[in-house]
């Protein structure tokens, strides 16, 4: 019988190839130094292979092997949480630690409302939180370092599985005196001939403000030096009169305006869908506690409706 590498053992590796850093895994693992680089000798010693390059470099090298070995690692560890997962969800579904990723265009807006539900819902919960863009939170899913991530679609989202709970329709952000400001709906198509402020690359909402107002998510409105880091310091920038922009009905709901000069409308719809983008929750698919998220949807969903 082939000996099997222990969970400790692919811990440490994976700590070591997720900080790129011997002291760094092995405060990430809670275990000096010198314990995280025996076990990870021992686990090579254990597979009669070379996981890392012995040399002069400061920072750890893996070999073509040890990258692979990595990945089957995370995989392995995955699969052995999936049966811990799977009996503890038997006992007492929606308890227990839950890791959740938001992206910043939803968290500041909805977990004030979001997290008392959650607590009055299922008292014995515990959310751990982590607030990041679409891609890196869906990378940290697939990793297993998140259980549940809470987006918005469309996104890419892998091999996810992904249940949208809401609509959250986007209004024309405008400043105070605009000429559009005197219409009860402003069509999106109008605001493509405005200058058009979005976030920088790598928050989706950028992609979904391009599709709602027909153009391409290639081209950029404006220059880049305009592009904002946060729905707050875009809708100061549009309170300065350097353009428009669209805000999700979330954001607005949820104080985003606060103190600004700006004024919002409605997006006239030119088809049956009202432009926006659609909130929901993705989990790893086959997950064991598939049920249980479905089953957090229903209180996600009445804090977004709730009114702000």
């Amino acid at each position: 019988m082939i000996a099997l590498p222990s969970p400790q053992q692919l811990r440490y590796l994976l700590a070591l190839a997720d900080h790129g850093h011997f002291g760094r895994a092995a405060a990430a693992c809670a275990v000096t130094q010198s314990t995280l680089s025996a076990g990870i000798i021992a686990l090579e010693r254990q597979l009669d292979a070379a996981l890392l390059e012995r040399g002069t470099a400061k920072r750890p090298i893996f070999t073509p092997l040890g990258l692979e070995v990595v990945e089957r690692a995370r995989a392995a560890l995955a699969a052995l949480e999936a049966v811990a997962e799977t009996a503890a969800s038997a006992k007492e579904p929606l308890s227990g630690p839950l890791r959740l990723g938001v992206i910043p265009t939803i968290g500041p807006f909805l977990l004030p409302r979001l997290m008392p539900a959650l607590r009055q819902a299922f008292p014995r919960l515990r959310l751990w939180l982590r607030e990041d863009q679409t891609e890196r939170l869906v990378h940290q899913l697939e990793t297993g370092r998140l259980d549940l991530l809470l987006l918005a679609l469309p996104c890419a989202c892998g091999e996810a599985e992904t249940l949208p709970i809401a609509a959250d329709p986007f209004l024309a952000a405008l400043p105070a005196g605009h000429r559009l400001v005197a219409r009860e709906k402003v069509p999106a198509t109008a605001l493509a001939a405005e200058r058009l402020l979005l976030l920088e690359d790598g928050h989706c909402l950028r992609e979904h403000a391009l599709d709602a107002c027909g153009l391409p998510r290639a081209v950029a409105p404006i220059e880049e030096n305009f592009a904002a880091t946060s729905l707050h310091t875009l809708v100061q920038m549009v309170a300065s009169g350097l353009g428009v922009t669209l805000l999700p009905k979330l954001s607005v709901e949820g104080g985003v305006l606060a103190g600004a000069a700006v004024e919002v409308r409605p997006l006239e719809a030119e088809g049956e869908a009202e432009p926006g983008r659609s909130l929901a929750l993705a989990w790893r698919a086959r997950s064991p506690r598939a049920a249980e998220f479905r089953g957090l949807a229903p209180t996600i969903a009445a804090a977004v409706h709730t009114a702000g």
